[in-house]
Order: structure tokens, then sequence, then C-alpha cells
């Protein structure tokens, strides 16, 4: 199977230019996307473009990351409803330096005659002057001719600068000296870039006289509409300081039922043959959810991050784990913990003055007074690290402070917290 035959399957190919199956068919090429370092890390959407790079390595090609050092200070208008805020030099800087490391982890750029390479579109402009790039670049198109691109359509009522306005250009140049300087003959990228990547097939057409190719893949949404990538809290990172490893694995497992064959063909690197025997044999959307999940949690976190992952799990939803298990929580696995369920702080010489359970009792606490606190105690409610307190006059032992900082305290099932000590 060729590689846009396995992209077709897969659910990952939108529009293309014609002529480029055939011409895969008989080429080993370099093609690239760029990815504009506008925020802290990168994102589960741009995940849906990293996949296309990896299936297009696997099938023998060289995947070329473009970083937009330069694109990111202007700011792509496509299909954006306003301006957008610009970024500082320094935002851009700190930025790309954290998403050129996690490519490096989610492409081979070290072994292999189809190495990724990796490319900083801010090297081509930095020693350019604004005559220079209007001689050579803005010549090129006519107003009319961008103005007729769907995602400038789209603004002209609503305002667009002409710094935005510009980043069709600055794209497109992109693709030409591209061409120019690595021979790279195709850019890929998400269906809202097809203007964009059409404007770099016409650079090169119009200045340099030759063929060059363009590929584009669905953008994701819901089956409920919303934007894919996005969960009620927000963005989906692939940094675990922005979403735990915890979140980005319940992401996955909360995906509408409706939506997981296609994930799943989205993001699996299992075969096509292995995917169909899944989807012959499993007929409960859980079940797929849990499979999906795995397979992203440990080629993005780790293996050790899935384990964790699964014992904050179990310590959250099965209510019959015992005191050994909650004394095995490693340091990393209490403080995921803590991102997940509520937190109260309690003080050591508090402790000592007052006595432990006046400390679980506030407004903004476990129980509202002390009553409320003695009834559960009396109705064996209240545990602390799943061992139950049996009287109002319990004294923490050292031994119950997890790791020199952690208390997990339950009242009933279903009411669950976590305590620093302090």
């Amino acid at each position: 199977m060729t590689f846009i035959e396995e992209l077709q399957w897969r659910g990952m190919v939108h529009d293309m230019t014609p002529g480029l199956d055939e011409f895969l068919a008989k080429n080993k090429i370099k093609a690239y996307i760029g990815f504009d370092p506008t925020a802290p890390s990168l994102t589960i959407g741009n995940y849906v473009q990293i996949m296309s790079l990896t299936h297009l390595q696997k099938a023998g090609h060289i995947p070329v990351v473009l970083m937009g050092g330069a694109t990111g200070r202007i700011g792509d208008p496509s299909f954006k409803d306003e301006e957008r805020s610009l970024k500082t030099s320094e935002e851009i800087e700190k930025n790309l330096n954290h998403q050129k490391k996690q490519f490096h982890q989610l492409l081979n750029f070290e072994s292999g005659d189809n190495r990724a390479i990796m490319v900083n579109n801010y090297d081509f402009y930095k020693d350019m002057n604004a005559l220079d790039f209007l001689r050579d670049a803005g010549k090129t198109l006519t107003v009319n001719y961008m103005m007729a691109k769907e995602s400038v359509k789209k603004r002209i009522d609503t305002g667009l600068s002409f710094t935005e306005f510009s980043y069709q250009i600055l794209q497109g140049y992109d693709f030409q000296l591209l061409y120019e300087k690595f021979g790279i003959k195709l850019q890929m990228g998400g269906s809202d870039q097809w203007g964009n990547i059409t404007t770099g097939t016409e650079f090169i057409r119009r200045n340099l006289g030759e063929k060059a190719y363009a590929l584009t893949s669905p953008l994701l949404t819901k089956a409920d509409g919303s934007k894919f990538g996005k969960s009620t809290e927000g963005n989906i990172w692939l940094d675990p300081e922005l979403t735990s490893p915890y979140k980005f694995y319940q992401f996955w497992i909360n995906t509408d039922d409706r939506d997981i064959e296609k994930y799943l063909k989205i993001f699996s690197l299992k075969s096509i043959e292995e995917l169909q025997g899944i989807f012959e044999n499993e007929t409960d959307p859980r079940n797929l959810k849990k499979i999906l999940a795995e397979e992203l949690t440990i080629r993005i976190h780790g293996e050790e991050n899935f384990k964790s992952v699964l014992k904050v799990s179990e310590l959250l939803f099965n209510n019959k784990v015992d005191r050994a298990f909650v004394l095995d929580l490693s340091p990393a696995e209490l403080h995921a913990i803590s991102q997940e369920i509520p937190m109260i702080q309690i003080s050591l010489s508090e402790i000592e003055k007052t006595g432990f359970v006046s400390q679980l009792v506030g407004d903004d606490n476990m129980f509202k007074s002390n009553g409320d606190a003695r009834r559960a105690i009396k109705g064996n409610a209240l545990a602390v690290n799943k061992e139950k307190v049996k009287n109002i006059d319990f004294v923490l032992d050292k031994s119950d402070i997890l790791h020199e900082k952690y208390v997990l305290l339950e009242n009933g099932k279903k009411n669950k917290y976590i305590a620093e000590v302090q």
C-alpha cells in the first residue's frame, strides 16, 4: 500500500494536487509541514499533522519540520475570526526551543537515510531587508490572486491587517526557498492551509518554472461539532506540565463513542490489517478507547507515566483498593492525584494544638462543622489512607504522611480529598 493509499484509508486526505500519487510512487521525496511556535507546547491538534509526517517517514520518504520562527511573529489569519495578538520575540524563541525538543521525541531525526530534518524559516528572513523581500517575493502574486483565497475573503468584512494579509506570501516564499535549498517538492498541512500551500506551488511555478505538490488532511471535529483537541479545561497539550498524563489519558477514555474508530485510524501506529482485525472483533467502544488511550499515553508520556496513570485511575474509581495500595504510591503519582481531587492544607503545629480532625473542619474543607465530622466518624465514613477513623481524637502518625507530604482522605465512597501537610 502506498503512502497516499494508507492516508486515504485512515481518513487523512482532504485534497491534493493532480499527479501527486504517481509522483510519490516513482520518487523518494522530502515533504514538509510548517509549525508556528505561537503556543508554549505542541497540542494534540498539532499531532494530527505530526502523524502525517510519521506515516511519510514510515513509507521511506524524508519528513521536514519547518519551525515558523519568522511566520510565528506574523500570525496566520486562515479561518480566524479576528486578528491575532502578536507574540514577543522572547516568547517565540522560548516556545520554539521547547517544541524542537518535543519534535525530537516524536520523529526520528537520528538514524537512517530518511531521518527527519528540521529547518527554521527565521533563517530565511533574518538578514533580508524589506526592499529585497518586496522585489523577490512581493512581485510574484497579484492582490487579486491573494484576495481570492477563501481564508482571506472570510476576514475582509471583519478586518485584516497588512501584516496578516502578507502571511500567505511568506508561506509561499518559504516553499520556494525550501525547494531551492533542500529539493522539497511537497508541502502538507490541514485543509485550512490549502490556500497558503497552493500559493507556494504557484511561487515555484512562476519563479522557478518547476512543479511542486500540495496535500491536505481534514480538520478534525468531535461528533458533537466542537473543536478537536479541546476539553472543558482547554487545549490538550503534549507537555505533561500543561496537561498531565492522567488528563491526557482521560481525554481519550472520554472520547465520544462515535469518534473512536476515526481517532484510532488517525493516531494509531498499528497496521491497517491489525486495526481491521480490532474493528471486526471489538464491538465495545470502551475497549477501543482503552486501546488508543494506552498506545498514545505510552508514546507521548512513556511507559512509567502510563503505569502511574493506571494507578491514579484505580485509586479514584475503584473503592476496593486498600491501604497497602495507597502506601505504595510514588510522589509523582500522589502529585497527579492532587491535580484531580480537592486539596486541603493541614499544619502539623496546629494538629498538636487542636487535634487532627479539627484541621478538616471549615467552610472550604471536608466538613462544615465539628458536628459534621463527628457524624462522619460515627457513620464509619472518614478514612485516612484507606484506614477508617474510629474516634474524634484520632492521632495522625508520621507513617500516615506519604513521602513526608501527603495524606489521602475520604468521607464516604465518593468524596475524596488529598491533604498537603505543612
